[in-house]
């Protein structure tokens, strides 16, 4: 396939340059710690090279340039419609054939392995930059869940692609000194675990707190994992002890119960802007657990392989 699109089972760390950091660290995983028993759903990611060739195409790039160029970001008025504007462009802009052929065969891959064209993804933007260590900051990051089919597909990558001009992100790039197509966005696609029906949440390999380094710290909610990452909800929290973990024995140190007041689900609609929805807890699941100590020994053993792999404290997303 085309340097369009690349599967993550064929990324590594060293791609940032090509997919961001995003994409690359989950092609890093899924390309080297499946068979270490890491479950990552695969998917795939366009490449910055798609995204420089999409706005080069129909003048996109030129049109986006003279409107930056004649745009003072401190007139807010002004920064809003300029940015509504260039947003409205790139997400009626069709995608180069090239690049829609690759999105499509891309897709109909999934559909078949999956042995169903029912399946879910989340559409991520991840931003790349050379040079540059905040790369994250000059580019918005957006995130589309439950998107499914190949139409509602492009379109959430469209809206991704568009992201990198809302008003934050030009005025940030504006006041860094920042040329505007320094940054590119890679949009990957990856297979849903279905977490709207279970738990999903963060952890990470270290006590986030005092920086302790032996114990692994799990919050977790009902619903996907979103409400956690956004900080919405008041999760449940677990510390397992590492070294004891190690030993396989009994590792869970402290658990604390989080209110746990919404969650989010799928809606019916699988299209971008409409495909989740959050909802209410009921009060009896509220004061249980939403995760057993069986699943959060498993999820602290994934940390300790993860973190061995990278050699560093990591937070990791899960569902």
């Amino acid at each position: 396939m085309s340097q369009n699109v690349i599967w993550f089972e064929n990324l590594r760390m060293t791609d940032v340059e090509s997919v961001g950091g995003k994409n690359a660290s989950l092609g890093e995983m899924i390309s080297q710690l499946t068979e270490k028993g890491v479950r990552v759903p695969t998917g795939f990611a366009t490449t910055a090279e798609a995204y420089r060739t999409f706005l080069a195409h129909n003048g996109l790039s030129e049109r986006i340039s003279q409107a930056l160029a004649a745009l003072d970001v401190d007139d807010v008025t002004e920064l809003a419609r300029v940015g509504k504007e260039i947003r409205q462009w790139i997400l009626e802009t069709p995608f180069p054939a090239a690049l829609d052929a690759d999105i499509e065969t891309a897709w109909n891959k999934m559909v078949a392995d999956a042995g169903s064209d029912q399946i879910s993804v989340a559409v991520r933007s991840s931003a790349t930059a050379e040079d540059l260590p905040d790369a994250s900051f000059a580019g918005q990051q957006e995130t589309f869940l439950n998107i499914n089919g190949l139409e509602n597909v492009k379109e959430a990558m469209r809206h991704v692609f568009a992201s990198l001009y809302n008003d934050r992100a030009i005025s940030y790039r504006v006041h860094k000194g920042f040329a505007h197509d320094i940054v590119a966005l890679s949009a990957g696609v990856q297979r849903m675990v279905r977490s709207d029906s279970g738990a999903a949440g963060v952890m990470f390999s270290i006590d986030t707190e005092s920086g302790f380094e032996d114990v692994v710290f799990v919050t977790a909610s009902y619903g996907l994992g979103e409400t956690v990452v956004q900080g919405a909800v008041n999760p449940d929290e677990f510390y397992v002890h590492k070294p004891t973990l190690r030993a396989g024995k009994p590792a869970i140190l402290r658990k604390t119960m989080g209110s746990k007041l919404i969650k989010m689900t799928f809606t019916d609609s699988a299209q971008a802007g409409k495909s989740v929805q959050v909802v209410d807890v009921p009060e009896q699941e509220r004061k249980q657990f939403s995760i057993s100590n069986e699943e959060i020994t498993e999820l602290a053993k994934y940390a300790l392989i993860i973190e061995e792999h990278y050699g560093r404290p990591m937070d990791i997303e899960w569902g």
